[in-house]
């Protein structure tokens, strides 16, 4: 079963919620956090967490969890600058793919980087 392309845009970084601080288990800490449209995103030394409010409220929320181990090829896409000012992720796991678009202040190879650093 393959799962449909899940896509979240990260804006900015920014200092991870104590709600994110909690799910963390031992030896695991939060490495950059990213303000997505409602939420946050979080790389740690373990995974990738992004947390998506839900609803009118924003009361509900869905939190994904990525084991790195679980990524087996990822691309990233710098951007133009002309007419396209994003850069992409894309992350590629046994049951589908995930998109990250990313706003024009994020640094596209620290991602890339950071990605390296736990996949390989």
């Amino acid at each position: 079963m393959e799962l449909k392309v899940l896509e979240w845009t990260f804006f900015r970084e920014c200092k991870v919620s104590k709600d994110i601080e909690n799910i963390l288990v031992d030896g695991e800490s939060a490495t950059v956090v990213y303000k997505t449209i409602r939420d946050l995103a979080v790389f740690t030394n373990k995974r990738l967490i992004v947390k998506d409010k839900q609803g009118i409220t924003g009361h509900k929320s869905e939190i994904f969890s990525l084991p790195y181990k679980s990524i087996i090829m990822w691309s990233i896409e710098n951007a133009g600058k002309i007419v396209d000012f994003n850069s992409e992720v894309v992350l590629w796991t046994r049951i589908g793919k995930f998109k990250i678009k990313l706003g024009a202040d994020i640094d596209v190879k620290k991602i890339d980087y950071l990605l390296a650093s736990y996949i390989l």
